[in-house]
């Protein structure tokens, strides 16, 4: 069985995440140990909360790496394939290059951490901002940034391109702020999103910077299937470059809906979601209506998507 494996970024967090997989699986346990070893008190955080504290960044992302890894670990035990390709949206990008053995868990967990920690330091707090724009396509909104940006003198630019018609914005909070004045005007809709900084803009270049010094000193193995990254929605060439194309992604715009697309023009049309809830899933569904898309958040859905999968 042909399939892609994705895996989420930040936001789909919640309290309780793997606990349910480190009760029933041997494998997703080892995985939730190694991850607990490498950042003490993770599980706990995962497990039992408080949500307030797991949602700051630099707990988020590990936490969304553990359970990647974990729900993948507990699928490969239950017999599950191995995908040919893999993807992860934005931090999720870490954990794919776990789940293909290019990245030890331990070293993804240190470096999400530390990745969290430069993102929220980069930029202090209320000075940025990020809106996802719905119901318009990505050259509007990009010529809605370019307005935006021009008339307060401060940057906006496109952070996601999630699927058709969602969008995502980020920049400086009022550049933010005149997007999403523009967009409602122009027949669109705007939400914006409770975050922390100004994620995937180039005012994140100070995180971008800090981060690429400890990715230097980080070995990138080959991986066992392909990987599609974020930056340029093309298979990683070389584990040589597995480095800087993370720390391009910093700053760089995530290119979900053409990286959905470039695993489609390889023949697959099944995708399944390993870690904590299931946003992937519904973007796949939304951008490629012919595919089959599962997600694997707990045993129950594992075993769903075995069936599914067979």
């Amino acid at each position: 069985m042909t399939f892609a494996a994705l895996f989420p970024g930040q936001g789909s967090h919640t309290v309780g995440m793997a606990s349910s997989f480190y009760a029933s699986s041997a494998a997703a346990r080892a995985v939730l140990d190694e991850a607990e070893a490498a950042f003490p008190g993770l599980l706990e955080l995962m497990f039992e909360g408080p949500l307030d504290a797991l949602t700051l960044t630099a707990n988020q992302q590990p936490a969304l790496v553990a359970a990647g890894a974990a729900a993948f670990a507990a699928w490969r035990e239950a017999g599950g394939a191995e995908p040919v390709v893999t993807a992860g949206h934005s931090l999720g990008e870490f954990t794919a290059h776990v789940a293909r053995g290019a990245l030890p868990l331990a070293d993804a967990v240190r470096l999400v951490h530390a990745r969290g920690q430069y993102m929220q330091d980069a930029v202090p707090a209320g000075e940025g901002a990020m809106a996802a724009i719905l119901k318009l396509e990505e050259a509007h909104v990009r010529r809605l940034c370019s307005d935006a940006a021009g008339r307060v003198d401060a940057p906006v630019e496109i952070a996601n391109v999630n699927a058709p018609g969602q969008v995502v914005v980020s920049g400086a909070a009022a550049a933010v702020d005149a997007v999403v004045a523009a967009a409602k005007e122009e027949g669109g809709r705007a939400v914006p999103l409770n975050v922390s900084a100004p994620f995937h803009c180039s005012m994140m270049q100070p995180a971008a910077a800090r981060l690429s010094g400890d990715l230097a000193n980080v070995t990138f193995r080959e991986g066992r299937f392909d990987l599609v990254c974020n930056v340029d929605a093309e298979p990683l060439p070389s584990p040589d470059l597995a480095a800087t194309r993370l720390t391009a992604q910093v700053t760089a715009p995530v290119l979900w809906t053409a990286s959905l697309a470039r695993i489609a023009g390889m023949g697959v049309e099944r995708f399944v979601e390993f870690g904590s809830g299931a946003v992937l899933t519904g973007l796949v569904k939304r951008t490629l209506p012919e595919a089959t898309a599962v997600s694997v958040d707990t045993p129950d859905a594992l075993h769903a998507a075995l069936e599914v999968n067979a």
